[in-house]
C-alpha cells in the first residue's frame, strides 16, 4: 500500500446512512401532509429505483442524467406507488428530493476520514452529482479534497470509465488509487480496472442488526469501519 496516493469512497451506504436519513426527511413531509405511509418503506421503495434507472443509462439506453434528476424521476414513481402523490405538488418534490443532500454521516465517518486526509487525497466516487455530493458534504462536515465519480465520467459505477475518470483526474495511474466501499461489487469493478480495493461492513446500511456481509475476496484492506482503516494503513 505504500504506492498509494490517493483514496476515493462509495458513499451511500459506505460513508452516510442513506435509509435513515431519507427517512426522516420523508416523515417530516409526510406529517406536514397529514400522509401515514411508513417512512423506512417508503425510503427502501425510493432506493429500489435507483439501480433501473442507471441501468438504462448505464446500458445505452439512455443519455447521462444525473443522479439528482433520477432521483426525482424516481420519487414520482415511487408516490404513485403508494398513493401519495397528490399531497406532493413539483415545489414539495423538489424539497423532498433534497433529502439525498442530508444524510447523516455514520459515526466514525468524519474522523476517520479526517485521519486518512492526512496521509491521502480523499475524495467520493459515487454516483451522485457535483452538487449533491459538494452539498451532502457541507451538511455532513464530510472533509473532501475533492469531488470526483459519475459527473466526472458522465456514467454510473459499476462501469469501469467511473473509476478510471476519477484517477485520471487526479493524473495518477489506477494502481495508485485505492477504491473504498461497503459493497463487494463496487470493489469488484474498482478491481477489474486496476486499482487497489478496501472493504469494511456496514451491517446497518438497510436497519439496524442488519446481515453482517463479509468481504467476497481477498480486498487489499479489509477493516472494521472507517477509523480501523485509517489504523491500518498507518493514520
Amino acid at each position: 500500500m505504500r504506492g498509494i496516493e490517493a483514496m476515493i469512497f462509495d458513499v451511500f451506504g459506505t460513508v452516510v446512512d442513506w435509509r435513515s436519513g431519507v427517512a426522516r426527511e420523508a416523515e417530516r413531509m409526510f406529517m406536514a401532509r397529514g400522509v401515514t405511509a411508513d417512512p423506512l418503506a417508503f425510503a427502501d421503495a425510493w432506493r429500489g429505483e435507483y439501480q433501473p434507472a442507471m441501468e438504462r443509462i448505464r446500458s445505452g439506453g439512455r443519455g447521462y442524467v444525473p443522479l439528482d434528476d433520477l432521483h426525482l424521476e424516481n420519487l414520482g414513481i415511487v408516490l404513485d406507488r403508494f398513493g401519495i402523490a397528490d399531497a406532493f405538488d413539483a415545489p414539495a418534490r423538489a424539497e423532498l428530493n433534497r433529502a439525498w443532500e442530508r444524510l447523516p454521516p455514520w459515526r466514525e465517518s468524519r474522523p476517520g476520514l479526517t485521519r486518512l486526509k492526512a496521509g491521502f487525497i480523499v475524495a467520493p466516487c459515487s454516483n451522485g452529482s457535483f452538487a449533491l455530493m459538494t452539498r451532502l458534504a457541507k451538511f455532513g462536515g464530510l472533509p473532501w479534497d475533492v469531488i470526483l465519480g459519475a459527473d466526472v465520467a458522465r456514467d454510473y459505477k459499476p462501469k469501469a470509465e467511473v473509476y478510471l475518470a476519477s484517477a485520471r483526474a487526479l493524473r495518477l495511474a489506477p494502481e495508485r488509487v485505492m477504491m473504498v466501499a461497503c459493497h463487494n461489487d463496487d470493489l469488484a469493478a474498482a478491481r477489474a480496472a486496476g486499482l487497489a480495493t478496501g472493504y469494511f461492513p456496514r451491517p446497518d446500511e438497510h436497519g439496524r442488526g442488519g446481515e453482517r456481509i463479509p468481504p467476497a475476496e481477498a480486498w487489499d484492506v479489509v477493516a472494521e469501519d472507517l477509523q480501523d482503516l485509517a489504523a491500518r494503513l498507518g493514520r
